[in-house]
């Protein structure tokens, strides 16, 4: 008899298969927000729900508020380190982008 897991958190989005070939790019934004900046993750080979769960996942990490909105995420505040050590975490080869 398998022991049972009770209480365990929701574990993160699948990445997709082919992640490998995919360009995740993280970069900033301030365009259109009175000067407040955003990060924005880019290139992500996730339907629409698996989005959102990552974006939860990662707004969480960061401890900030954000969006899965037009295949993107933002999250607010400048987090893009944070962000790109996370994305590797879950397997996704993530860069930079931008100054």
């Amino acid at each position: 008899m398998s022991p049972r897991r009770t209480g365990t958190p929701a574990s993160p989005p699948k990445k997709a298969a082919a992640t490998s070939s995919v360009r995740v790019r993280v970069g900033r934004e301030v365009a259109g927000r009175g000067g407040k900046g955003v990060s924005v993750i880019t290139g992500l080979p996730l339907a629409p729900a698996q989005l959102e769960a990552l974006a939860a996942t990662l707004k969480k990490s960061c401890g900030a508020g954000g969006a899965a909105k037009g295949g993107r995420i933002e999250i607010q505040g400048d987090h893009r380190d944070r962000l790109i050590e996370e994305l590797r975490k879950l397997g996704y080869d993530a860069k930079r982008s931008g100054g």
